[in-house]
């Protein structure tokens, strides 16, 4: 049995510095860790990776030899790496001790709508026997714009529907979570994903998207149907921060529990009681790399009492 993070999602959305970081993190906390490129368009690699696609196949040679743009190159390796799953098994038997990274590529497409990398790692989870968790990774600042968050949950949703995975969704780079704007709610919201007519009602401020209301309604709706979407937090520069994550992702994928034989009542107990809420979590990130408005008109209104204060012992 064999434990790995699937670690997916759009472009620019941090999957390479993920695994970069996250094996850093779990070699220096004594966990044997093993990252594999399967990005064929990944021709710089901040880490070694211990089996890298281009060795069966790249981007650039797909692209000028069938003639194919890189959206459908990407998906004519992924196809290409399906049929030849052997050569994928043969370089895993290598590392068969290791928990394993998957850095997959950027394309959105693949994980939505193709059927090519859900088809490998179903072959993996139901053959090979490894246990995967899919971390989605999606950028934070997506937040500060409700029209883009929206469509981060459709997308979000999509992806879990299709690749039929034990799945985490991460808001990325939540140290810069405001660099494009003030969030119109507390954080808790969006990780939580909580009543989104919210999200809707403000939307409809916009003179632009006013227009779109109904639609958005609709959209919104079927993710709240569905309840399956929420987020963990990430500042991958942050030590805390992953390790919340991997609390997360390990309970995902069951490598909390150890193999088989060495699962018990009270592991299992002491996971249930162990158990963080993300609430709690939220509240700590927000208050971490937020301003928080109730504070600061707290701090203020003090300052304000200080200076009274100090007026009235000098008789002023």
């Amino acid at each position: 049995m064999a434990f790995a993070q699937v670690v997916i999602g759009p472009p620019g959305s941090g999957k390479t510095t993920y695994c970069t970081g996250v094996h850093e993190f779990l070699t220096k906390i004594g966990r044997k860790v093993a990252v594999i490129n399967l990005d064929p368009a990944n021709d710089f690699l901040p880490y070694e990776a211990a089996v890298n696609i281009s060795d069966l196949v790249t981007l650039d040679d797909v692209m000028e030899n069938l003639q194919l743009g890189p959206n459908g190159g990407l998906i004519y390796c992924m196809e290409y790496l399906e049929k030849n799953l052997d050569w994928l098994k043969g370089q895993l038997e290598k590392y068969k001790d290791c928990y394993l990274l998957f850095d997959c590529p950027g394309q959105v497409e693949l994980y939505t709508h193709h059927d090519s990398v859900k088809r490998i790692f179903a072959e993996m989870m139901m053959k090979w026997n490894y246990k995967l968790v899919a971390i989605h990774l999606v950028d934070s600042h997506y937040c500060s714009d409700p029209s883009k968050f929206i469509s981060i949950l459709l997308t979000s949703l999509s992806t879990m529907l299709q690749m039929e995975l034990p799945h985490v969704n991460v808001l990325s780079k939540v140290d810069l979570i405001e660099s494009y704007g003030k969030l119109a709610f507390n954080l808790d919201f969006y990780t939580e994903v909580l009543d989104l007519s919210f999200l809707t009602d403000h939307l409809a401020e916009d003179p632009f998207l006013k227009k779109f209301k109904k639609l958005n309604e609709v959209i919104t709706g079927v993710v709240q149907d569905y309840s399956l979407v929420s987020f963990s937090t990430l500042n991958i520069k942050d030590k805390e921060s992953i390790l919340n994550l991997m609390k997360v992702v390990d309970k995902a994928n069951g490598y909390v529990f150890g193999d088989l034989e060495e699962r018990s009542v009270n592991k299992l107990m002491s996971v249930a009681v162990g158990a963080d809420f993300e609430y709690f979590r939220s509240a700590a990130v927000q208050e971490k790399y937020m301003d928080d408005p109730e504070s600061k008109e707290r701090q203020e209104v003090e300052e304000q009492l200080d200076a009274l204060l100090k007026k009235q012992l000098h008789g002023v």
